[in-house]
């Protein structure tokens, strides 16, 4: 059950399919603290996040990164700072177990993935009774209008990532019996803003959780932070939708028990090298159109980051040699805060 300053989101129809999503998202996004909300956060100054040189490991805070369609719970006895960024269309989504401080964080990107997603976040928070916080952070009102002819006439269809993503992620949480807090709604209209061109792209496309206290703030992560493995665990997120293996999943990263990544093994064709050496040939505006979901509110790293991935199936078109006998790559932190490859 979803509930806005202790009172439950009134939406009729909401534990159903059809049009129950839709209606907590116009039930939230009017309601005027949820709107307050997200207003602080868009005024709330900006962290950038590093690992590099400059960090000295006895002061800088611990953190873990999730990529697109990536999890991770955290223990705040051992973790300070969880988040991601990189978000344009997707959703970040935040459940933290009150009494325990328990943080878990997805970084969701198709409605298909919400259920499972939600149910893998929810079964590592523990304490079945303890009231939840939630923040969703993320996508904007991408929706354009098409023009489709059918049976002689023409019909206007909404299209768009981020609606029914939104959607789906609450029609789930409001079916549920646990009490959801929602703390934070900056999607959609809360969370789009228009550019010199009149594109629309979002306002806050990353965050970090402190993890202690529950504070969420807008965040950038620098490429250094995003370690261990940022271009297998790239890679991961390209094949993950042809892989069954992670069909209606979110793609496991970090154990909390142990302070360690374990990059669960995903599987490519070889042909996805003959692919990458295709793709790699467009032009930088031509990698936008074709590989984004929303070409004008990409970062500026978005082309060399897909350009990083293909380059590594040129190099690697067998997936056992990045995933010998389909064991997950491990990752332990050493003593200077850095991150050392056990297997």
């Amino acid at each position: 059950m979803l509930l806005v300053d202790g009172e439950p989101v009134a939406a009729s129809g909401s534990s159903r399919g059809g049009g129950g999503g839709s209606e907590l998202v116009a039930a939230l996004l009017g309601d005027p603290g949820l709107r307050a909300a997200s207003g602080r956060l868009r005024d709330a100054p900006e962290r950038r996040i590093s690992s590099g040189p400059e960090e000295e490991a006895a002061v800088a805070p611990r953190h873990v990164y999730v990529f697109q369609r990536e999890f991770a719970t955290v223990d705040p006895a051992r973790i300070q700072l969880v988040g991601t960024d990189e978000v344009t269309t997707c959703v970040g989504v935040v459940i933290r177990n009150n009494r325990t401080g328990m943080t878990s964080i997805s970084h969701m990107d198709f409605p298909k993935i919400v259920e499972g997603g939600l149910k893998q976040m929810l079964e590592l928070l523990g304490d079945d009774n303890a009231p939840f916080d939630v923040h969703l952070i993320g996508g904007f009102d991408d929706v354009s209008t098409k023009v489709v002819h059918s049976s002689g006439r023409k019909h206007s269809k909404l299209e768009g990532y981020s609606y029914p993503l939104c959607c789906r992620i609450l029609e789930v949480l409001h079916k549920y019996q646990k009490q959801f807090h929602l703390r934070t709604f900056c999607v959609l209209g809360n969370n789009t803003t228009t550019d010199l061109y009149g594109n629309t792209r979002p306002i806050i496309g990353g965050f970090v959780v402190e993890t202690s206290s529950g504070a969420v703030n807008p965040a950038i992560f620098e490429m250094n932070s995003r370690c261990p493995d940022e271009v297998v665990r790239r890679i991961r997120v390209s094949v993950s939708s042809y892989d069954p293996t992670w069909q209606g999943r979110l793609l496991e990263t970090y154990d909390t028990h142990s302070d360690a990544f374990q990059i669960a093994p995903a599987c490519w064709m070889p042909d996805w090298a003959e692919m990458a050496s295709s793709l790699n040939q467009l032009s930088d505006s031509e990698v936008l159109l074709q590989c984004s979901t929303s070409p004008a509110a990409e970062p500026p790293h978005f082309v060399e980051n897909e350009r990083r991935i293909w380059r590594y199936l040129i190099e690697n078109p067998y997936w056992e040699d990045t995933f010998p006998k389909y064991k997950p790559r491990v990752f332990h932190r050493t003593s200077d805060g850095k991150w050392s490859r056990y297997s």
